[in-house]
């Protein structure tokens, strides 16, 4: 059974590859079909009889020049309907009792419904029909009324439905292909939009860590190196807050490096990442660091979308890392995170002057050229922050002198946000 399928399926293939050969093939067997057909009388009392009678040359010409046209009905099906209509109509006019030379229209004017349009299909096949169906009636021998002529009329209707059904599941059968190839690509589209987007999160999330504890590094380097033959316990002191930073950005280093992992992992972070809930070590870190930092306002026991709390931390965390690089010795500055309504609002000043090595010759007080926004990529990442989960972002220089960094940020995260690394819902502390 399963090589006769196979068998059935390469002919199928092939002469779906080789159409004029399979029109050929059933040109052949409609020829066949009719000289059969045309050695029957259906005149008999007791229905139509075989061998009754014999089919006229004309005739057999007539059905050899319509089963050559079929085999043109794919290249040229009006012209093929038109050849055999003629050739059918001349038989009913000059032969009696004609030969079934009908044959070859019902077969062309099924091409041309399965090949056309709807009303294509009805003008075409009324007209084939009720013409057909007249010169029957008209030149026939036998009553208006007998079967025969009212044979030729109800095979040439059910070849005009047969090819309108046909041609309407061919094309509902190619609408569903095609909607299945576009949502094919448009899943192939939205998984690339994903991967970019997660690619974008990461990098953020690498230069937020790397930028913060690399900068506390190089500042409590810098402080062990400065004091080290003087003062060896404030060197001391130093290098244990330089193993500190360090180890914090390993862990968060580890974290974020785990979303390339597969999933099942057993290896894969499993601790939240940081939010606001571990805002107080974030900002000694920084007091260890030298900068005096306070907290105007916290959002104490505010509870926010994984998405959001991440973003507000990394907002902090940025700015003050951006205080402690470019503001210069001597800034202070201040945290303020607010609830409001269906916002949080977080806003970090400073009132530094700008780093030496960094301020203009000209003196400007535009905070825009001490570094904050040349070269580097902390704005930007937390203007990227923000953006994606429908909040806004302003960073400036203080009238003044200073620098203002303030984001809004929604409650609730936009539909669609992907989860932050190793999230285990709400803000909990690391385990």
């Amino acid at each position: 059974m399963t090589t006769l399928s196979s068998g059935f399926a390469r002919a199928r293939r092939w002469l779906r590859d080789h159409p004029l050969a399979f029109d050929a093939a059933l040109a052949l067997c409609v020829l066949v079909s009719m000289i059969c057909g045309s050695f029957a009388d259906p005149g008999g009392g007791r229905g139509p009889t075989f061998g009754a009678r014999t089919p006229e040359p004309p005739s057999v010409l007539l059905m050899v020049l319509a089963a050559v046209a079929l085999a043109l009905r794919r290249r040229r099906p009006m012209g093929v309907l038109t050849v055999t209509g003629a050739l059918t109509a001349a038989e009913f006019v000059l032969m009696d009792p004609p030969a079934p030379v009908v044959m070859s229209t019902v077969v062309a004017l099924y091409t041309v419904a399965s090949r056309t349009d709807r009303p294509t299909t009805w003008r075409v096949g009324l007209l084939t029909m009720g013409a057909l169906t007249v010169v029957a009636m008209a030149f026939g021998s036998t009553p208006w009324y007998s079967q025969e002529n009212l044979g030729v009329f109800a095979w040439t209707g059910m070849a005009s439905a047969a090819g309108d059904a046909v041609r309407s599941r061919r094309a509902f059968v190619d609408a569903i292909r095609e909607r299945a190839e576009r949502a094919e690509r448009t899943r192939e589209e939205e998984a690339r939009r994903r991967v970019a987007e997660e690619r974008l999160r990461i990098a953020r999330d690498l230069h937020d860590v790397v930028a913060h504890h690399i900068a506390l590094v190089n500042v409590q380097a810098g402080v062990a190196a400065h004091v080290m033959d003087r003062r060896p316990d404030q060197a001391k002191e130093a290098l244990a807050h330089v193993r500190e930073a360090s180890r914090s950005a390993l862990n968060e280093l580890r974290v974020t490096v785990g979303l390339l992992r597969q999933q099942g992992d057993p290896e894969a972070p499993t601790e939240p990442a940081p939010g606001l809930a571990v805002l107080a070590e974030l900002l000694d870190t920084f007091r260890n660091a030298g900068l005096p930092v306070e907290v105007a306002c916290a959002a104490e026991g505010t509870r926010l979308p994984a998405a959001v709390d991440l973003a507000a931390y990394r907002v902090v965390q940025e700015a003050l890392t951006n205080v402690r690089k470019h503001a210069g010795p001597g800034a202070r500055a201040e945290v303020s995170v607010v609830r409001v309504g269906a916002t949080v609002e977080i806003t970090v000043l400073d009132d530094g002057r700008g780093a030496p090595a960094r301020r203009p010759a000209s003196g400007a007080a535009s905070r825009a050229e001490d570094g904050r926004d040349s070269g580097g990529h902390g704005l930007v990442g937390m203007r990227e922050r923000v953006t994606a989960l429908g909040g806004a972002l302003t960073a400036g220089p203080r009238y003044g002198g200073g620098f203002r960094v303030h984001a809004i940020l929604p409650v609730e995260a936009r539909a669609g946000e992907p989860e932050p690394p190793g999230t285990a819902g709400g803000t909990g502390a690391r385990r």
